[in-house]
């Protein structure tokens, strides 16, 4: 008998543990390792929950999150508490939720320093009217609505600028059952400021004709304007924002103009098939030129936080003509699509080029179908599109597509991102092999510097795991490969050897993610 062939550790078949190695069974039935629970904070704070993935419920999901996020709390809940800021400051999350979550949890479930920090720390998260909401609605599966909680939200309105604050609560006026004047009457605010008690009591419906905020008085006005001029004039004198335009004139192209002059970029990518349908953005008009101006500056892209994949949602959503449920529809106008795409690029920080061979390699297998947190974007849509930010910075690459099988794919960052989509698109299928990359370059004697694999890390269809394929690349081929791991949902599983320092775990979704990686390839 050879037992050797029963037990080994350099090619041993997904499905089951290396022996000597401590693994953990994925959702798929395979064995990968457990994902440091720093890492796997980081992953919740970037991808959340939302939406579950192929093999795991929304609940279960968030759940076992939850689990690594106290787990890290109980560890070092100040660190949890500058993580969270530090990640939703900088704009790397596709959404701010999971982050507002985790603060709500320090704030709840910590000791006396982290909720300490994580109730001074709400303005730096919660930095509009339906963060504070979504953070309030959460805290309170976590705590009672004590003297902290309340002095919280009351520097929440008392600290900001009186226009910023009448503009937060014409904006965002509720979200989640909440709305401003529960949070005012709950947090008992005062306030020895005249114009700003003036505007708490509008807030909460007392209509006295006292001395208020210019903008609340255009929002009055508006109230009652009889013409779209009258609409017009109190839009640009006061930058009155759609939530205060009545709905009656939100079909009106002079008012749509005027309020696309100052209009916030985040503001401006939720609407452009709106003012496309009304006939506001046809070719050749100003009002194209102007969204194209407006997409085509970095500058303003980084000052409005406006993270890639918002953009990816918006252009593909533009690019098909129709509103996602189908009641809004109209013919995109191909500048603005171009712009959508340049700005995706522009989205990210300028990567440094690595000048290494690198192979990206896409798992098109078919738990990487499911659409991201609610998103119109699938988790290998969004792969592929994360995959052209590093190749366009690079001039020595390959880009590979694998499931139970392996191919090249002629995917190019000088081709537009709806094209390219669909080389990832609708071929979701078959088991996961996360080897695939590996194996395919030493069988075909390809010299790789680094592997990139944009996975969910569910894989168990392989005769070998991936890291023992890596280490077998290295022995055959004599060079010392890197493996970079970008995980593409929040669960806690890798195919990455915590041991192997050549081996690293990134975010998928995050803006930063391209250039960690390019840091990690230069060493």
């Amino acid at each position: 008998m050879n037992y050797r062939r029963h037990v080994q550790v350099k090619e041993t078949p997904q499905s089951e543990p290396v022996a000597g190695i401590n693994q953990v069974e994925n959702s798929a039935g395979g064995f990968v390792f457990a994902l440091d629970i720093w890492k796997h904070l980081d992953r919740f704070l970037i991808l959340g929950s939302e939406g579950g993935t192929y093999y795991v419920r929304e609940k279960e999901l968030t759940q076992n999150n939850a689990k690594a996020v106290l787990e890290c709390i109980k560890s070092d809940g100040v660190r949890v508490v500058n993580r969270v800021v530090e990640i939703s400051d900088s704009g790397r999350a596709p959404k701010n939720d999971p982050a507002l979550f985790v603060l709500a949890m320090c704030a709840g479930l910590g000791n006396a320093a982290s909720k300490k920090m994580a109730l001074e720390s709400l303005s730096k998260v919660a930095r509009i009217g339906t963060h504070l909401f979504h953070f309030v609605e959460y805290v309170k599966g976590f705590r009672g609505w004590g003297r902290g909680l309340r002095n919280a939200i009351a520097s929440w309105y008392n600290e900001k600028d009186i226009d910023d604050l009448a503009y937060q609560v014409v904006k965002y006026q509720q979200r989640d059952g909440w709305a401003n004047r529960d949070l005012l009457r709950l947090s008992h605010l005062k306030t020895s400021n005249e114009i700003r008690n003036n505007l708490y009591k509008w807030i909460v419906g007392k209509t006295e004709r006292t001395e208020l905020p210019a903008l609340i008085i255009a929002v009055e006005q508006a109230k009652i304007a009889e013409t779209a001029g009258q609409i017009i004039e109190l839009i640009i004198k006061h930058n009155l924002p759609r939530e205060a335009i009545p709905t009656k004139w939100l079909n009106e192209i002079s008012v749509w103009d005027a309020l696309l002059q100052d209009m916030p970029l985040t503001a401006l990518i939720r609407n452009l098939g709106k003012m496309t349908n009304i006939g506001l953005l046809k070719p050749m008009s100003k009002a194209v030129g102007l969204v194209v101006k407006k997409l085509s500056d970095k500058d303003n892209i980084k000052k409005s936080r406006l993270h890639p994949l918002a953009i990816l949602i918006a252009l593909k959503q533009y690019e098909s003509g129709c509103g996602g449920k189908g009641k809004l529809s109209w013919e995109s106008a191909s500048q603005i699509v171009d712009a959508l795409d340049a700005a995706f690029y522009l989205a990210f920080d300028n990567i440094l080029p690595t000048g290494k061979r690198i192979m990206l390699a896409l798992d098109v297998s078919g738990s990487m179908s499911d659409l991201f947190g609610g998103t119109n974007v699938s988790c290998c849509e969004g792969a592929s599109a994360m995959a052209l930010v590093t190749a366009k910075s690079e001039s020595n690459y390959t880009i590979t597509r694998f499931n139970e099988g392996m191919e090249n794919i002629p995917m190019s960052p000088k081709q537009r991102l709806d094209d390219v989509l669909k080389y990832t698109r609708r071929i979701n299928c078959g088991g996961t092999d996360c080897a695939l990359p590996m194996i395919y370059a030493f069988e075909k004697e390809i010299e790789i510097d680094a592997f990139c694999i944009y996975t969910d890390s569910e894989t168990w269809a392989g005769k070998i795991h991936p890291f023992q394929a890596l280490q077998k690349y290295r022995r055959t081929m004599n060079i010392p490969a890197k493996l970079i791991v970008v995980g593409m949902t929040s669960t806690g599983f890798t195919i990455a050897d915590p041991s192997d320092a050549g081996m690293m775990d990134v975010v998928g979704f995050d803006s930063a993610t391209p250039q960690i990686i390019s840091d990690f390839i230069r060493n």
